[in-house]
Parts: structure tokens; C-alpha cells; sequence
């Protein structure tokens, strides 16, 4: 999905702006470091896992403890999963560069170094001299 489907799919959310952030490769994509992504990820406040729940979206429970919904097949929302902190891209809350570098180097996959390629080459582009 292309960036205006990931905002359509952000504003078609059951919750708050300031109870989520953007996490992962749709957060590369509001940067405009990657043109699609596959789906969207997200993390959420623990009284925003409370809502989803409460509004009946079914969950699972991660390793650590923490909630996981998926939402619309595509939209993954996970409890108190922030690197850094959040910033705001185009009206909506999405982690940082340096945490979404943090987060990928945790995430630790072959796809996630080559992601880590595209922000360090992003950001030598968009770095004023």
C-alpha cells in the first residue's frame, strides 16, 4: 500500500491520535523512504489496547506479555511498542528516524538491514551541508 492508502487506513482507525504511533515500514513510508508497504504497523498505549478490547477486537498475547490485534487483515497494533520517541509526520504520530533505526536493528531480519540501507540513504539525501 502507498502512502495515501496507509493515511486512509489511519484515519479509519477506532482510536486517538495521541494513543498510537506509527511504527515499522508504513512509518518509511509517511517519511517517503520506501513508496509501499505491505501493511501497517502500529503501537499503541496500554488504555488503547484497553479500548480495542473493550470495542471487541480479538488479541493475542506477545512474548513479553503485551497485546497484539489485527485489525482489517492488515493493520497490526502492538501495546507499548516504542524505540525513541514519536514525532509528527504529516498530522500523524510516527516514531522517530533514530527509533525506527533502533527498531529494525532490534527486529534484526535480512529485510530490516536492507531497510536500515534506505533510511541511512535517505537521510545522506536529505541532509542540509
Amino acid at each position: 500500500m502507498n502512502k495515501r492508502e496507509v493515511i486512509e487506513k489511519l484515519e479509519r482507525l477506532p482510536l486517538n491520535r495521541d494513543e498510537y504511533w506509527v511504527c515499522a515500514g508504513s512509518a518509511m513510508v509517511l517519511y517517503g523512504i520506501r513508496a509501499e508497504t505491505h501493511d501497517v504497523d502500529l503501537g499503541c498505549t496500554e488504555s488503547a489496547a484497553d479500548k480495542l478490547a473493550a470495542l471487541g477486537y480479538k488479541f493475542t498475547h506477545t512474548s513479553d506479555g503485551k497485546r497484539y490485534f489485527l485489525l482489517e487483515g492488515d493493520i497490526e497494533i502492538f501495546e507499548d511498542w516504542l524505540f525513541d520517541t514519536v514525532t509528527n509526520v504529516d498530522g500523524f504520530p510516527v516514531i522517530t528516524i533514530d527509533g525506527l533505526i533502533e527498531m529494525k536493528r532490534w527486529l534484526g531480519r535480512e529485510k530490516d538491514f536492507k531497510d536500515i540501507a534506505l533510511i541511512n540513504d535517505y537521510l545522506k539525501r536529505n541532509t542540509t551541508k
